[in-house]
């Protein structure tokens, strides 16, 4: 189960960009997804759009929270935190949080990035050490990314076969050249009833976690919330699945098929 949780966050970011498209959320936005794990209802996570500010700037803050629950919980105890601050206008971060704790392994660690300079300073509070990271492209962390793409993304200008590159920042370990391919349209079944999706797959790395380099499959919903409705993942021991379980404070009308 470790870093299962940090796939919703992750995956949930790239998706596309296009110019001039609806916006796509606004703050109280808040999304709730149930992990499954084979029969066990593994685990949760949320992620809730608020207000805040960043010196005299007003700017969207994002919390994402993800933990086990019930029976889960008690083979492998998970709780992750994931804070971002973002321009409301262009989407670029300027503070990113992040703070886990799964299985005893913890994480506390704060970026800020300054896009003046092109320069981001990442503070690893538990390790009490700065790193310091130079970017000359566009660049965000992970939660950011999510929502950047959603206000920059248009379903009319994928073609099904690309793929789509972006570079993030989230932990000591660097950049991370992520990359996404779109392959077309689908229905999905969820507890409110069938939702036409946007489907992609996330090039990811083989190894210990993932069978292969294309074990993950995504599910946007094709209306202009542009909202993950599920997440599936190939691990090396068995399968998990992420629904939508719960949503609230959508900007537009959540489009369900009707029979």
């Amino acid at each position: 189960m470790k870093r299962v949780i940090i796939l919703i966050f992750f995956v949930f970011g790239a998706i596309g960009m296009a110019q001039d498209v609806k916006p796509a959320f606004e703050p109280g936005e808040w999304l709730k997804f149930r992990l499954h794990y084979g029969f066990l209802n593994a685990s949760y996570a949320t992620l809730h759009v608020k207000s805040a500010m960043i010196g005299d700037k007003s700017v969207h803050r994002v919390v994402g929270h993800g933990a086990t629950t019930g029976f889960a919980s008690i083979f492998f105890k998970v709780d992750d935190k994931y804070e971002s601050y973002f321009d409301i206008k262009d989407g670029k971060p300027y503070k990113f949080i992040r703070k886990t704790n799964e299985g005893g392994y913890t994480k506390d660690i704060e970026i800020n990035f300054d896009h003046d300079q092109d320069k981001a300073v990442l503070n690893d509070k538990k390790n009490e050490k700065k790193l310091n990271f130079e970017f000359q492209d566009d660049i965000h962390d992970l939660i950011s990314a999510f929502y950047f793409l959603r206000n920059h993304f248009d379903a009319k200008d994928l073609v099904k076969g690309e793929s789509i590159e972006l570079k993030l920042l989230y932990d000591d370990d660097g950049f991370f050249d992520f990359k996404l391919k779109y392959l077309g349209k689908q229905i999905i079944n969820t507890k409110y009833g069938n939702v036409e999706c946007l489907k992609f797959r996330p090039l990811v790395q083989s190894g210990r976690v993932f069978k292969e380099e294309e074990a993950l499959s995504l599910w946007v919903s094709n209306d202009d919330n542009k909202i993950p409705i599920r997440i599936k993942a190939d691990l090396a021991v068995g399968s998990i699945k992420a629904d939508i379980d719960g949503y609230n404070g959508l900007k537009h009308q959540f489009k369900i098929i009707m029979d």
